[in-house]
C-alpha cells in the first residue's frame, strides 16, 4: 500500500500534487488544475530527456542526429525530403536545420540532391552509412525506451497516448495563431 510519499509504484500523492495543494492554499480560488498535467509533463520531459541523452550518447550518436536520420528513415525510399519538410517533421527552425544538415553531410549521413525538375529545389537524402548507422541505433533505442513506459499496462499505453494526442492537438492550433 502506498503511503503517499509518491514511493511506491502507484503513487496516490506525489510533488506535484504538494505544489497544487500549496498554490490553492496561498492563493483560494486560482484555477490549479493545470499543474497536474503540465508540471508532470515538464518532469517527465525533463527525465526523459536526459534519459534520451545519456542512451544515444551510449549508442555514439547525439539526439538532433538521431532524430534527423530517423526522419528520413521513415520517410521510405529513396529517404529523401526539402529541407522545409524535414524541419517541420523534426519540429526545428528551418536555420536548425540547415545547421543540423550540415553536420550530418560533414560526417557522412546525408547528402544534398538538387531537384531535377525545380532548381532551386534542395533535397536532403539519407546516405547508405547514415541508413547504416539509423538501422543500428533505433532497434536499440527503441527496445530500451520501451522499458520507460513499462509501468503502464498497453491500454493505459493507449489511453495515454491518445490523451496527449488531444493535448498536442490543441496546443498546436493554439501555436499556430
Amino acid at each position: 500500500m502506498d503511503d503517499g510519499t509518491g514511493d511506491g509504484e502507484n503513487p496516490s500523492s506525489d510533488e506535484v500534487d504538494e505544489i497544487q495543494r500549496a498554490w490553492l492554499r496561498e492563493r483560494p480560488g486560482t484555477p490549479v488544475s493545470s499543474i497536474g498535467v503540465i508540471t508532470r509533463i515538464w518532469h517527465i520531459a525533463k527525465l526523459l530527456e536526459d534519459d534520451r541523452r545519456a542512451t544515444m550518447l551510449e549508442l555514439g550518436m547525439d539526439a538532433s542526429t538521431r532524430t534527423l536520420l530517423s526522419t528520413l528513415r521513415r520517410a521510405g525510399p529513396p529517404y529523401r525530403l526539402s529541407a522545409g519538410e524535414l524541419a517541420k517533421r523534426c519540429r526545428v527552425s528551418p536555420g536548425a536545420i540547415s545547421q543540423q544538415t550540415a553536420r550530418a553531410e560533414r560526417d557522412g549521413h546525408v547528402r544534398r540532391v538538387k531537384s531535377t525538375s525545380d532548381r532551386r529545389a534542395v533535397y536532403v537524402e539519407l546516405t547508405q552509412a547514415g541508413h547504416e548507422l539509423i538501422e543500428r541505433t533505433v532497434g536499440d533505442l527503441l527496445e530500451h525506451e520501451e522499458t520507460l513506459v513499462s509501468s503502464l499496462s498497453p491500454e493505459q499505453r493507449d489511453q495515454l497516448a491518445d490523451l496527449l494526442r488531444i493535448l498536442l492537438a490543441g496546443l498546436d492550433r493554439r501555436a499556430r495563431r
